[in-house]
Parts: C-alpha cells; structure tokens; sequence
C-alpha cells in the first residue's frame, strides 16, 4: 500500500529544494542532482516524482499561481478605489515573484517555445483573474474626467512589466551597478511603494 503521506511529505522537500536551487542556479543552471542533494534524497527517487526539472516548474508555477491568482481576482473584483487596486496589485505580485524570483524567467521561455501549451496546460482555464472589471472601472474614471485617458491594456501592462522586470533583469542590475543582494531584496520592497507612486502619478489630473 501506498503511504500518501510519506508521499506527499517527500514531494513536498523536494519542491521546497528544488526553489531553492532555482534561486541559487536558476533554470538553466540547475541539475536534477542539485536538487536531489539538496533534498537529502537519491536521483532515482527524485526522478520517481518528477521526471525532470521542467515537470518540478510546472509545479511550483502553479503553486505560486493558485497564491497570486484568487488574490489577484479579488483586487480586480473589489469595490474600492482605482488608485487603491493599483497600489495592492502591484504590492501582491511583487511578494509572490520576490518568493519565486525564477518564475518570471520560466514563463518568458515557455511561452516563447510554445506559448499554446503555456496557457492551456500549466496556467489552464480556470481560476484567472478576470480583468474586465478593472478595465470598466479605468473607463469610467476617464470617462468622468479623474485621470488622464489611458487604454486599460497600457495600464495593466505597465503595472505587470514594471513589477516583473526588475527580477528578469537582476543579474544586469546587480553587476553594472554593483548592488548585494540584500540591497537588491530592499529595492524590491521599495518598489511596492515606488511603482504605484509613479503610476498613479502619471494617471492624476
């Protein structure tokens, strides 16, 4: 018989490591072994949960996905001041990438190689946030003259681009400006602030 809770117990220290070397390596650099070391498990035994480490990123993908998602989803549902939405979506996305700094990396690639497979498979149908009644809402305020017309797509873009790229683009960062990283993981925490304070900025009248 089966012990599920072994199972699930041994599945989940292997997740646990396998982010961690994913932080450390990242995807390209990241073995099976690393991780199986990092586990205190054998290859063989890793390699019986997941055949490879693309299978263990699809995992923690969703993962960190059922996280941000819902929340997502409430921000955009909620009734509460556009400025507000802003200021929480951009505070939430950036805590969960800050957790899985590697994510965005992983979807730039899948989605390049097969961004198909991408949507359907690892982000699937169900559970998305539904943006449109935060579209509606940033309609109606330049309809009633509140902020500066935008198109809500220029909007969500730059809020999800601005959150996004500064993990994409660390390694850049780090080295030309020769910042450590726990000047970097500060700069992170600074943007929660910084990046709605821009954007509703440039929004106001």
């Amino acid at each position: 018989m089966v012990n599920t809770e072994t199972d699930h117990s041994t599945e989940q220290k292997i997740l646990a490591a396998a982010k961690k070397v994913f932080v450390l390596k990242g995807m390209a650099g990241a073995r099976m072994q690393d991780i199986a070391d990092e586990a205190g498990i054998n290859k063989a035994l890793l390699h019986y949960y997941f055949r490879n480490k693309e299978k263990l990123f699809e995992m923690i993908f969703q993962e960190a996905a059922q996280r941000l998602f819902p929340i997502l989803h409430r921000i955009f549902s909620a009734d509460m001041p556009l400025f507000e939405k802003i200021e929480h979506f951009c505070g939430e996305y950036i805590n969960v990438v800050s957790e899985n700094p590697y994510l965005p990396l992983f979807v730039i690639n899948e989605i390049n190689q097969d961004p198909d497979r991408f949507l359907n498979k690892i982000v699937g149908g169900r559970g998305k946030p539904d943006p449109r009644p935060f579209i509606a809402q940033v309609e109606e305020e330049i309809k009633m003259g509140r902020i500066h017309p935008i198109h809500p797509f220029h909007l969500l873009m730059n809020m999800i681009s601005m959150t996004i790229f500064p993990f994409v683009a660390r390694p850049m960062f780090q080295r030309t400006m020769g910042i450590s990283d726990s000047n970097y993981k500060q700069l992170m925490e600074e943007r929660k602030k910084e990046i709605p304070r821009f954007i509703i900025a440039s929004l106001q009248r």
